[in-house]
């Protein structure tokens, strides 16, 4: 099986997203984190013209950049139209845009810098999402991204696969593919890397509330329909006890980072 064919539909990553927009922000610690881990990467000599934020979400990271970038037009897109419209009122970037990082609505060569922090992970194709970023972006211009890879949310799937046998945790594509597409993208490699992030939870319910809160929570293809019998919470509450530590329940992230540059 690829790893295109584990992704979810975007059209219900879109549903979910839009849902959460109103919670997202309460409980999206790591989501900054990584945002400002991927901000400390960008060229030190970076001074954009025109920036696109890309799977803007709420419109932090948009307000971010307008801040870094105070001259530099900005662009907000955003597959979740509620997320668009929770951003909106806030400011930051000039344009809101509903569009698809698979093809984006775009002219060529129209923007210096492309920043996604935490949203790629959705798009089925990424070498689609490579070769757009390469046709928008103007000589020079950089993409700096950084996603989510095979690892992500590990203690959780080892959990569940000791209750059933079902698909309960998104899944994600591998290191390996990302490097892959980002050596042929016709972009030049400036930096890839992977690094873990992992959370801690009192209890599990902390740790699937909050997936549920950002619009995170199970959205596999194949994953069981219906409501999840009290039996199998407690089997599953059972299992992931196994993995307990001093600072409570581990939850990992492998995030990673990358960026790139158009040299033409």
């Amino acid at each position: 099986m690829t790893d295109a064919a584990l992704l979810p539909d975007k059209r219900q990553v879109a549903a979910s997203f839009s849902r959460a927009a109103a919670t997202y922000d309460s409980v999206a610690a790591l989501q900054r984190q990584v945002g400002s881990q991927l901000l400390a990467r960008l060229p030190a000599a970076a001074e954009p013209l025109s920036w696109l934020d890309l799977g803007s979400g709420t419109g932090h990271f948009s307000r971010a950049l307008a801040a870094n970038f105070p001259r530099a037009e900005g662009i907000a897109l955003d597959i979740a139209e509620g997320m668009l419209r929770h951003a909106r009122p806030q400011g930051g970037a000039l344009h809101f845009v509903a569009g698809d990082a698979e093809r984006l609505p775009l002219r060529d060569g129209s923007v210096d810098l492309i920043y996604s922090s935490l949203a790629l992970q959705w798009c089925e194709d990424f070498a689609c999402v490579l070769r757009e970023a390469r046709r928008v972006l103007r000589s020079g211009g950089t993409l700096a991204f950084s996603s989510l890879c095979t690892g992500t949310l590990q203690e959780l799937r080892d959990a569940w696969q000791m209750v059933d046998g079902f698909a309960h945790v998104n899944r994600f594509r591998s290191l390996a593919t990302y490097q892959a597409l980002c050596r042929d993208s016709g972009m030049a490699l400036v930096s890839l890397d992977v690094r873990p992030e992992v959370l801690h939870f009192p209890e599990l319910r902390q740790l699937t509330g909050e997936l549920k809160a950002l619009g995170a929570h199970n959205l596999n293809p194949g994953r069981p329909g219906g409501l999840t019998g009290r039996a199998r919470i407690r089997a599953l509450i059972d299992a992931y006890e196994g993995f307990r530590q001093p600072a409570g329940l581990p939850a990992t992230y492998q995030v990673v980072y990358g960026v790139l540059r158009k040299d033409s």
